[in-house]
């Protein structure tokens, strides 16, 4: 049976990659852009992803995370049909499907909230938001205040203990699953929803489909207080993605090393949970932006492809394309998609590698459900780890110095073997425990014992 850390994850933001309107009119005639998705499973397929990251696509107000309906698709984007029939040719092609859900808060033209709008207390919907007071204003004189999520009061917090918030969330779920058979979802800003409701949702969706996976945003914190049993399967690696980017950019590949040691080593954090990996994502800046030497990207994914967990690659960024927050929106991490992207040497070469090292994890089972165990750390910034089961060994290492450099690996399990660079196929010797070998700037070697 397949596992989820055999997925390697596409993330799209659809209203950004469709280049839709920033507004929504809700009059205009459905937009094309589900439909225009298909078009990039050939390209999907050539990268390795088996599994798409869709979100947010309900209907919406403006970004998408300030929802006005459950149950429909955002027309900037098409109709519930285009995405049906979308999920239909994703699943054809061997990719499974998770959406955004975004269950901590609506937006202001949610039906309940215009409901409360126009009734304040009389309205049946009075308890479905968090600390609603109507002896109180707000900015945009409703006649009463309420929570904003992370004090954005367009984002209005639900109350998920009330039973009809519940009901018409879990419904939601229900259609999506049944409707449109979907695989998962990622459950925005989950670190600030209650466990109890997580777990609800956990045992509704999978009485639906045994296989359904949860996966939460989380931005930091105890990544096992939402992901265990009976809740959700993964979280966000928030943890991984600042040390990949920072490591590379300051030098310091003791961060990366110090990182993938305290989450996935045997005494570490995290060995029993498969998390949600990324280099970058829309909500911070482009992989690419953060690095000083740009040659640096590729050990950079290298490492996500070779690390525990699930890999995810942003939609562009398998081209390096740039992207920065401002201080005034995301507009910058979130561009229509532009076939021009590929067009630079940088780029196709970019596209190549991260292909390769999705095709060479597809290939290792030692890559994808193997133990951690680092090797070796220095000041030449040069990091060597290890991944292993019963049948196969792999050692990677990483060289982040823009200078050509020498690793003496010294392994008790070495031993006198033989080793095949997977990215080379060249062959190396190692005598005595100890293993020699040189090292491109900006590169790795993945080493399988033969």
């Amino acid at each position: 049976m397949e596992k989820w850390t055999d997925k390697v994850f596409y993330h799209i933001y659809p209203l950004g990659m469709c280049g839709v309107p920033k507004q929504n009119d809700f009059c205009s005639s459905a937009g094309k852009g589900l439909s225009s998705l298909v078009r990039h499973i050939p390209r999907l397929l050539s990268l390795g992803i088996n599994a798409l990251y869709i979100g947010p696509l309900f209907e919406s107000s403006s970004h998408g995370y300030d929802t006005v309906d459950y149950y429909h698709v955002e027309h900037r984007l098409g109709n519930n049909n285009d995405l049906k029939e979308l999920v239909r040719i994703l699943h054809e092609s061997g990719i499974s499907v998770i959406l955004d859900a975004v269950f901590n808060h609506t937006g202001r033209d949610f039906f309940a909230f215009k409901d409360i709008k126009e009734k304040k207390g009389m309205s049946q919907y009075a308890d479905w938001y968090l600390n609603i007071d109507f002896s109180r204003n707000n900015e945009y004189n409703d006649g009463f205040s309420y929570d904003g999520w992370a004090g954005h009061t367009s984002l209005v917090k639900l109350n998920l203990d009330c039973h009809g918030v519940r009901e018409h969330l879990l419904g939601a779920v229900k259609y999506w699953i049944e409707e449109f058979d979907i695989d998962g979802l990622r459950l925005d800003a989950a670190n600030v929803i209650s466990v109890d409701f997580l777990r609800e949702l956990s045992f509704f969706s999978k009485n639906i489909k045994k296989s359904f996976w949860l996966m939460g945003e989380i931005v930091a914190g105890d990544y096992h207080r939402l992901a265990h049993e009976g809740c959700l399967d993964s979280v966000t690696n928030y943890e991984l993605y600042k040390s990949l980017w920072s490591s590379f950019h300051d030098q310091n590949i003791y961060e990366l090393a110090w990182t993938l040691k305290r989450e996935f080593s045997d005494n570490g954090l995290y060995p029993d949970l498969a998390l949600y990996n990324f280099a970058d994502n829309h909500d911070v800046n482009r992989v690419a932006s953060s690095l000083k030497n740009p040659a640096n990207i590729f050990p950079l994914y290298g490492v996500l492809f070779c690390s525990p967990g699930i890999p995810s690659i942003y939609y562009g960024s398998e081209y390096g394309i740039y992207g920065k927050r401002n201080e005034y929106n995301d507009h910058d991490l979130r561009p229509e998609w532009k076939d021009s992207w590929a067009d630079s040497n940088t780029a196709k070469n970019l596209f190549n590698e991260i292909s390769r090292f999705s095709k060479l994890r597809r290939e290792s089972e030692a890559l994808r459900n193997g133990s951690y165990r680092e090797l070796l750390v220095n000041y030449e910034q040069i990091f060597a780890f290890s991944r292993e089961t019963n049948d196969e060994k792999i050692i990677v290492i990483i060289n982040a110095s823009d200078k050509k450099n020498e690793c003496v690996l010294k392994y008790e399990k070495i031993g006198n073997s033989e080793w095949v660079d997977l990215l080379s196929n060249n062959i190396f010797i190692a005598n005595n425990d100890t293993l020699k070998i040189i090292l491109q700037p900006s590169w790795l070697r993945i080493l399988r014992k033969i």
